[in-house]
C-alpha cells in the first residue's frame, strides 16, 4: 500500500519543475543581513524553542523573518506560516512556538508592505509576495536541520489565516515543493469575494484598503483599481481581471497536496463558497481534502483557536512527517452552536461530521413559498440602506444569530420583496447554501438585489438571519423577464417547529455599493425555496455527568418547583412613582460569585443617586464595582436585591434602559469611515428614528470640533475616547454610565474628558463613572460611594467625604515605625491608622475618640507631632475608608 509520504512525492513529480525558473542566482538575490537574534522559549512540558529573527532581502525587498527550532541536528519537516491582512509575523508566534516544540522547523515573516519588512503590498502578486515564499522555502532548503526530498527540496507545509491562508493555497499551485497546505478563513478567488455576482462590496474593500495603510502602500495598479471602482460603484474587467489573476484559482489546476480547508460560518468577507470551489478544485486533482467550518470568521465569533491549531498540527503530523496513525478528522465538520452555559454566558458548542464533503447543496427539500408579484424600489443614492453582516460589530450580533435570539437585520419597507413559508411541521436544519427560482424586471438598466433568508418565529415577532450573512446579485437587462435561479448564503442553521422561512430580496445593503440612480424593480416567485440538508452529517452528543441518569424523579420534582415559582421569579416589579424622578435608587444588592453560596462578589449594597450629580464609584479592585455596573446595565441578574431606574425595575432588555447611556472598555469604530458616519451607523443600527439621536447636541458635548469629518483612523487615544463617550450620549440619555473613561490618556486628554463629563451633567442628568484615578474623581465628581469587598463602606459628597471629622492626618518630624503604628491603632476609639508612603505621615480614622483625646495619647507615646488637623485628599480618604480591605 503507497504511504501518504510516498503520495505526496508522486503529487510532486507530477507537477512541471519550475525550481529552477527562481532557484537561480539565490545567492544573489537572498542576503542575510546580521547574524539574527535568538531567544529561548521553553515551559516544563516541551523541549526549549529557540526563535532566530532575520532581515532577508528578496529581489531588492527586505522581509522581516523569525525562524523557530528546538535544536538538535535531527532532521524534521519545515512549515511556514503567513499572518492576515493588516498584521505581522507577531501574530503567528504562539502557533509557531507550537509547532516547534512538536518537532517542526518554523519559519514566519511580515509580507511585503507589513510589520517591518519593505515594498509595496501586491496582494499575493506571483511575481512578488508568491515568489518570496519560493526564496523562503530556498533558504529552508540549506538548513542543516530542515529533512529534504531532494537537493533543494525541503520537505514543508504552509499555513496562514485570511491572507495567509491565500499564501498557502498559491504557494501550493506556483512552488512544487510545497507538501501540504492548511488554509484558513481565506478566498478562492478574490474577485469574486470583492465583486460577488458583479456588486461592489464596498465597506470591506474600504476595511481592506485602510487596514494595509491606504492606497498609497499598494501596487500602483491595485491603488487606481481601488480608486477607480470606489468612485463608480461598480467593477469593471479589468478590476475583476487583476484580482483573478492574483487568486488561487487562477492556478486550480496545479494545487495537487493535502489540504485542511478552515472556513468560517461567520463571514461576509471571505464566505462559504469560497471554501466550497476550492474544496472541489482541490479533490479534483487527486489530493486528499477535509473542510471544516468553524463558528468565528472575519465577522467575530469563536475562532476555536485550540482546537484548530491541534487539526493542522495532525495534519501536518500524518502529511509531511508521514505518521498513519496521526488523526486528520473527518472529510467534513461543521460546528454547531446551541444554547448557552449557564455558568460563564459561554456558547455551547458541538461538531457534526461525515466522511465525505457534501458540497452546499446536499439533500435539497423545497419548501413551498407564498406572495404575489411585489415592486420593490432602489432609492437614489442606494440611502437609507438595509442592514444585514456589518464589518467591525458584527461578530456578536453573528453570534447572536446563531443561538437564534435575533441579532441585528433591518430591511426598509417598500425597499424589499419577501416570501413566507407556511409553519415548518418539523424541525428542520439548514446546512449549505438555500436556492430558489425567481423573476426580476427593471423599469431600466441593471437590478440588484440582496438575498436572505430569515428563521422567523412563531408570534412573527422575532426574525433571526442566519449569521447576518445576504447575497447580492445583479441582473443585467439580458437575464430580465425570465427565471432565474438565485443561490442563497450557505449557513448551518436550525429550524423549529412552528417557525417559518422568509425570503426577502432587497434593493440595498449596508455592505454594498447599490445603483446611485433611482430604479423600481418588479419580483415574482418561480418555483419554492430549495433547502440542502446534508443528511450524511451526524452530530456529536453532549457528554452529560453520570449522574444525570439517575435523576428522572428529581427532574419531575426540580420541574414542579420552577412552575409553581415562575409568577415569582419572571414577573417584573410596579413602577415605584414615588421614585420616577430618581435616575437610581439600588437595595440590598447582592451577588454571588458561581458556584458558591457563600461568596459574594456584591453584598448588601444600597445607594441612590441624584439628579445632576457625578457619582464617583470607587473601591480597590475585586471590590465588586463591574458586578454592580452590570447588573444596573441588565447584564447579569442580581441574586438578592433590586435596582430602579426612574422608578422602574431593571430587568434584561427592560424598556427603561432606553434611557441609560454606557461606555464600557471603549467602543469599535469602522476606521476608514468619519467620526459622524460612525455615529451615524451606530445609531441606525439601533432602529431608533433618526430625530433621537440628537447627534449635535452629544457632539457639542464631546468637543471633537472638526476631527468629526477625518477618518478614525486618524484619532489620537483621547479623540477616540471622546468619541466613545459621544456614542454612549446618543439620544441623550438620562443617565450616563462611564467604566474607566480615562484609561490610556495622557494629562492634558484626562482634563477634557473631565469637562465633558461636568458639562453633561450640567443639563440635569446623571453621570456614573468608574475610576482609578482619585485625584480625577476629586475634580469632577460631585458624590462618592465607596466599595470594598463587595460592601458599601461609604457614601455622599465628595466635600464630606474627603474633609469629615472623624479622619485626620497626622504628621510626624521622624519617620513612624510599624510598632508604634500598631500601637496607635489599637488605642480606645480609634478605627483605623495607616502609614502614609513618605512614613512621616498618619491617616487615623476615629472611631469614638476625639482630637484631643488622640492628641494626648500621641504625646504619651512620645511621637514627635508636627501637625494634626482633618485631611482634604479624596486618596488619604480612600486609603483609610478600605484599609481593612484587600486590593
Amino acid at each position: 500500500m503507497e504511504t501518504p509520504v510516498a503520495r505526496t512525492s508522486r503529487w510532486r513529480r507530477l507537477l512541471p519543475r519550475t525550481r529552477g525558473r527562481w532557484a537561480a542566482g539565490v545567492a544573489a538575490l537572498l542576503v542575510l543581513a546580521g547574524a539574527g537574534t535568538w531567544t529561548a522559549v521553553a515551559d516544563d512540558s516541551a523541549p526549549a524553542v529557540h526563535r532566530e529573527d532575520r532581515m532577508m532581502r528578496v529581489d531588492g525587498v527586505s522581509l522581516d523573518t523569525s525562524y523557530f527550532t528546538t535544536g538538535g541536528t535531527e532532521r524534521r519537516p519545515a512549515v511556514l506560516i503567513g499572518h492576515g491582512f493588516g498584521g505581522s509575523k507577531a501574530e503567528t508566534r504562539a502557533q509557531a512556538e507550537q509547532l516547534a516544540a512538536d518537532g517542526y522547523a518554523v519559519l514566519t515573516w511580515s509580507a511585503r508592505g507589513f510589520g517591518k519588512s519593505g515594498g509595496k503590498i501586491g496582494l499575493n502578486d506571483p511575481d512578488r509576495e508568491v515568489k518570496d515564499v519560493s526564496r523562503l522555502i530556498d533558504w529552508l532548503a540549506g538548513r542543516p536541520e530542515v529533512r529534504l526530498d531532494a537537493e533543494g527540496d525541503p520537505r514543508v507545509g504552509v499555513t496562514g489565516a485570511s491572507y495567509g491562508g491565500a499564501i498557502s493555497l498559491l504557494a501550493a499551485g506556483y512552488d512544487h515543493r510545497v507538501d501540504a497546505i492548511a488554509p484558513q478563513i481565506t478566498y478562492w478567488n478574490l474577485a469574486d469575494a470583492l465583486f460577488p455576482d458583479g456588486v461592489f462590496k464596498k465597506l470591506w474593500t474600504g476595511i481592506f484598503v485602510n487596514s494595509g495603510g491606504g492606497c498609497g502602500n499598494f501596487d500602483k495598479q491595485l491603488c487606481d483599481l481601488y480608486d477607480r471602482v470606489a468612485v463608480s460603484g461598480k467593477p469593471d474587467t479589468a478590476a475583476r481581471t487583476l484580482l483573478t489573476e492574483r487568486s488561487p484559482s487562477a492556478v486550480a489546476d496545479r494545487i495537487k497536496v493535502p489540504a485542511l480547508i478552515v472556513q468560517g460560518q461567520t463571514d461576509s468577507l471571505f464566505p462559504l463558497g469560497q471554501a466550497d470551489a476550492m474544496a472541489k478544485a482541490i479533490a479534483a486533482n487527486g489530493a486528499p481534502v477535509s473542510v471544516d467550518w468553524i463558528a468565528g470568521g472575519h465577522d467575530g465569533g469563536d475562532m476555536e483557536t485550540g482546537r484548530v491549531r491541534k487539526r493542522i498540527g495532525n495534519w501536518f503530523d500524518r502529511y509531511l512527517k508521514g505518521e498513519e496513525g496521526a488523526d486528520t478528522g473527518p472529510a467534513f465538520r461543521v460546528t454547531r452552536t446551541g444554547g448557552i452555559d449557564s455558568t460563564d454566558g459561554a456558547a455551547l458548542t458541538r461538531g457534526a461530521s461525515s466522511d465525505t464533503y457534501p458540497g452546499l447543496h446536499s439533500g435539497g427539500e423545497p419548501v413551498e413559498l407564498h406572495g404575489t408579484t411585489q415592486k420593490v424600489s432602489n432609492p437614489a443614492g442606494g440611502n437609507p440602506p438595509a442592514i444585514s453582516a456589518v464589518p467591525g460589530v458584527g461578530g456578536s450580533l453573528a453570534q447572536l444569530s446563531t443561538l437564534g435570539v435575533g441579532g441585528l437585520s433591518l430591511d426598509f419597507p417598500g425597499q424589499y420583496a419577501h416570501f413566507d413559508s407556511a409553519p415548518l411541521t418539523t424541525s428542520r436544519r439548514i446546512t449549505g447554501a438555500p436556492t430558489v427560482r425567481v423573476t426580476v424586471r427593471a423599469d431600466k438598466g441593471d437590478a440588484v438585489l440582496f438575498g436572505k433568508v430569515y428563521d422567523v418565529s412563531p408570534d412573527g415577532k422575532q426574525q433571526v438571519l442566519p449569521a447576518q450573512l445576504a447575497a447580492p446579485y445583479r441582473i443585467t437587462p439580458a437575464q430580465q423577464g425570465k427565471p432565474l435561479e438565485l443561490t442563497l448564503p450557505a449557513v448551518d442553521h436550525a429550524l423549529d417547529a412552528g417557525h417559518r422561512l422568509r425570503l426577502v430580496l432587497s434593493s440595498t445593503d449596508l455592505g454594498y455599493a447599490s445603483p446611485a440612480e433611482p430604479a423600481t424593480y418588479t419580483v415574482s416567485l418561480d418555483g419554492p425555496l430549495t433547502i440542502p440538508t446534508a443528511p450524511a452529517l451526524a452530530t456529536a452528543s453532549a457528554a452529560l455527568p453520570w449522574w444525570t441518569w439517575g435523576l428522572p424523579a428529581a427532574a419531575v420534582v426540580i420541574a414542579a418547583a420552577l412552575l409553581l415559582t415562575a409568577r415569582r421569579r419572571t414577573a417584573t416589579p410596579a413602577p415605584d412613582p414615588a421614585l420616577a424622578d430618581v435616575p437610581l435608587q439600588i437595595t440590598g444588592l447582592s451577588k454571588r460569585y458561581a458556584k458558591s453560596a457563600e461568596r459574594y462578589a456584591v453584598r448588601d449594597l444600597s445607594f441612590r443617586v441624584e439628579k445632576g450629580q457625578v457619582l464617583g464609584l470607587l473601591g480597590p479592585n475585586g471590590a465588586g464595582k463591574t458586578t454592580t455596573l452590570r447588573m444596573l446595565m441588565g447584564l447579569i441578574t442580581p441574586d438578592d436585591g433590586e435596582i430602579r431606574v426612574f422608578g422602574r425595575a431593571i430587568r434584561p432588555g427592560a424598556p427603561v434602559l432606553s434611557r441609560v447611556g454606557c461606555f464600557v472598555e471603549g467602543a469599535g469604530f469602522l476606521p476608514h469611515l468619519s467620526g459622524r458616519a460612525n455615529l451615524e451607523l451606530y445609531w441606525k443600527a439601533t432602529g431608533r428614528p433618526d430625530e433621537d439621536a440628537r447627534i449635535d447636541e452629544a457632539l457639542e458635548i464631546a468637543g471633537l470640533g472638526d476631527a468629526l469629518a477625518r477618518a478614525v483612523r486618524t484619532y489620537s487615544q483621547g479623540m477616540r475616547q471622546r468619541l466613545a463617550i459621544a456614542q454612549a450620549m446618543l439620544g441623550m440619555p438620562d443617565l450616563l454610565i462611564l467604566d474607566e473613561p480615562t484609561n490610556g490618556l495622557d494629562p492634558p486628554q484626562i482634563r477634557e474628558m473631565r469637562d465633558v463629563m461636568i458639562r453633561y451633567a450640567a443639563g440635569g442628568r446623571t453621570v456614573i463613572v468608574s475610576s482609578h484615578l482619585l485625584s480625577e474623581v476629586e475634580q469632577s465628581c460631585t458624590h462618592l460611594v465607596v466599595m470594598d469587598r463587595g460592601r458599601l463602606v461609604q457614601a455622599g459628597p465628595v466635600a464630606e467625604i474627603t474633609g469629615s471629622g472623624d479622619m485626620l492626618l497626622v504628621t510626624a518630624a521622624d519617620a513612624l515605625t510599624e510598632p508604634l503604628v500598631e500601637k496607635i491603632a489599637d488605642l480606645p476609639g480609634i478605627g483605623s491608622a495607616v502609614r502614609t508612603d513618605d512614613g512621616h505621615g498618619l491617616l487615623v480614622r476615629l472611631d469614638g475618640a476625639t482630637s484631643p483625646q488622640l492628641i494626648a495619647e500621641l504625646v504619651r507615646l512620645d511621637v514627635p507631632l508636627t501637625g494634626v488637623g482633618p485631611h482634604r485628599r479624596l486618596e488619604d480618604a480612600f486609603l483609610t475608608l478600605i484599609s481593612g480591605g484587600t486590593a
